[in-house]
């Protein structure tokens, strides 16, 4: 691929990917339009990442049998419609059915992906990722501060509508720049899916990076959902717009990505893994010790985005160098546990704050991380003929 292929597929993973995010920062303004405390107003922010963890397991399997640029436009035009129809909202109830269908249908990163990974040399293939990865991670990051500033200047409603109108011009421009690629699975869509119970049966690699990665995505998702409602309240107070700024620090890791991910090409990727995994218990440390201190919780959430971009990165390498004509099947087992994590996060965390706040969101991402550092131990092998070191063979 090109320079500006690649370019142009990390621009759509972040700006799709982001319809997930925009809400994080909204909940205060969500909780007060809809007269309802402001963790009952966080479930948007669970459902929406629910639903992504559905459309993960149900949607992104079908890029192994439909050509993947006409799925990917076609799943983008259905985030079009259910971000109008969250702007349209006219009860939470209704917002929170939007969300889980806003989170279902923004899976057109985990199309793109597996396409690159399709595309690139297999020397480069982690590079590529890596690039995309940054993208898709900037988006991230970058929509809770765009999502703060919006909501404090258009309100939640006028978030969701700026949402629609970038999505719809990324449509038409996938439209006329992205690549076409032949479907690899000439089944039906019930043998697709039964296939990856195969997939989950016969591959020990994906095991352990998906469990890996399910804790890591707890933790990270129950810090990003938890985090607003620290800052919201006493002493801080903060609104929106500087809810948002967070996201700002998290953006270094983001930029690594690429590193990141050529390191997974030349050397061990358990080793990176590794690493991440310490960053983040060091990141929840400076949370715990420093829950007053801005420079502690800037500096906190530099190492978590760190250490959770070199796990995920390097995971997702590993996983894609399985079995290449089922890409975006293995991207489906893997993102789907990873996202069920994220889900889990925040809905344990809104449960957690209510009745421990910080000290208790603190403890359980160290608890998370423990379960992480545990799965990621535990499947340590020696080298092995054949395979990388530390990594069970398929």
């Amino acid at each position: 691929m090109s320079g500006q292929q690649i370019t142009l597929m990390a621009i759509c993973t972040g700006l799709i990917v982001a319809n997930i995010y925009y809400c994080q920062p909204l909940v205060v303004l969500i909780g007060r339009t809809f007269g309802v405390s402001e963790s009952r107003a966080g479930m948007v922010t669970f459902l929406t990442q629910f639903g992504y963890a559905a459309g993960l397991l149900f949607f992104v399997p079908l890029g192994d049998k439909l050509e993947r640029k006409t799925h990917i436009i076609i799943t983008t035009a259905l985030t079009v419609l259910a971000l109008v129809a969250a702007a349209l909202s006219p009860t939470l109830l209704s917002l929170e059915i939007a969300g889980f269908f806003i989170g279902m249908t923004s899976i057109v990163a985990q199309l793109i992906l597996p396409l690159a990974a399709h595309l690139a040399v297999p020397e480069k293939r982690g590079q590529v990722i890596g690039t995309i990865m940054s993208g898709l991670l900037i988006g991230v990051l970058l929509s809770r501060t765009f999502s703060g500033f919006v909501g404090a200047w258009l309100g939640w409603r006028g978030m969701y509508w700026v949402a629609a109108g970038l999505s719809a011009f990324l449509l038409a421009l996938m439209r006329f720049s992205l690549p076409t690629s032949s479907p690899q699975f000439p089944g039906a869509y019930s043998s697709l899916m039964k296939s990856l119970v195969s997939l989950i049966y016969g591959q020990r690699l994906l095991h352990e990076a998906a469990a890996i990665s399910f804790f890591s995505f707890a933790t990270f998702g129950m810090f990003w959902t938890t985090m607003v409602l620290h800052f919201a309240g006493p002493p801080f107070h903060f609104h929106s717009d500087k809810l948002g700024l967070f996201g700002l620090a998290a953006v270094c890791g983001a930029l690594i990505a690429p590193l990141i991910g050529g390191s997974a090409d030349k050397t061990n990727p358990r080793i990176a893994i590794g690493m991440g995994i310490l960053a983040m218990v060091i990141a929840f440390i400076l949370f715990y010790l420093g829950s007053l201190s801005l420079p502690w919780f800037i500096a906190g959430i530099i190492l978590l985005d760190l250490g959770q971009q070199s796990i995920h990165v390097s995971n997702q390498s590993r996983v894609f160098a399985l079995l290449p004509e089922a890409r975006n099947r293995l991207n489906t087992v893997y993102m789907t546990i990873s996202f069920l994590g994220t889900a889990a996060g925040s809905f344990w965390g809104l449960r957690i704050w209510e009745g421990f706040h910080w000290t208790g969101i603190c403890l359980t991402g160290l608890m998370f991380l423990a379960c992480c550092s545990g799965v990621f131990l535990l499947t340590f092998q020696k080298k092995k003929a054949g395979s990388e070191i530390g990594v069970p063979n398929p």
